[in-house]
């Protein structure tokens, strides 16, 4: 997907959000879509007229340009992040989409009053996971669409290509590292897993809030 307003300057803050975006080449332009790929099978069985749709973590709103086409007409779509200038991006590139500023941790909404949560490639930059899986779990009221980086399979692509060689391969703002089955022992105590997808380099989760 092209970026309409170019790509990232050096000093530009949201790089670290950006960067797989914007910066990806052509192979790595064909994992991302073949992630959303992904996304989009596991997201599709929950996906019905006047349905809601919560993004937390939307980023710059490269995610959020993927998700809205697929959601039905009758339904509404909040996009959320913590970043002030993040929200602003995410709101120039989806023109009339509906977007918030909060954290994970304390989401504005009452329980079960989502249907959908979608949260991509954000549980890895958490200094507490925990706190916002027992969030997401109050505010779901059917399913979560929940992906993180792969390990250590994504650090040993990052050697591959020459990158963060001086941090083993771990990109910046990663402070949390699972593996597929890692993944899934984290959510298990909030979530019934419903179905995973395992896109190299990602894994993604299919989640069914516990009582």
């Amino acid at each position: 997907m092209i970026d309409p307003s170019g790509p990232a300057r050096p000093d530009d803050p949201d790089r670290e959000f950006t960067g797989k975006y914007e910066e990806a080449g052509w192979a790595g332009a064909w994992l991302v879509d073949r992630f959303y790929c992904e996304v989009h099978r596991l997201l599709l069985p929950h996906l019905r007229e006047g349905c809601s749709l919560l993004e937390v973590g939307c980023g710059a709103g490269f995610s959020t340009q993927r998700v809205l086409p697929w959601l039905p007409k009758s339904s509404t779509f909040v996009g959320s992040d913590v970043g002030e200038s993040l929200l602003h991006k995410a709101a120039q590139r989806n023109p009339g989409a509906c977007f918030a500023r909060q954290s994970v941790y304390d989401l504005a909404l009452a329980d079960k009053s989502v249907d959908i949560i979608v949260m991509l490639e954000v549980l890895e930059h958490l200094d507490d996971p925990c706190r916002a899986l027992l969030e997401l779990r109050r505010v779901a009221k059917e399913a979560v669409i929940l992906s993180t980086p792969r390990e250590p399979l994504w650090r040993f692509l990052n050697l591959c290509r020459g990158k963060y060689v001086r941090e083993l391969g771990n990109t910046p703002g990663h402070i949390q590292h699972w593996s597929s089955g890692g993944l899934r022992r984290q959510v298990a105590p909030y979530f019934e897993i419903r179905a995973t997808a395992q896109p190299v380099p990602w894994t993604i989760l299919s989640l069914k809030p516990r009582p």
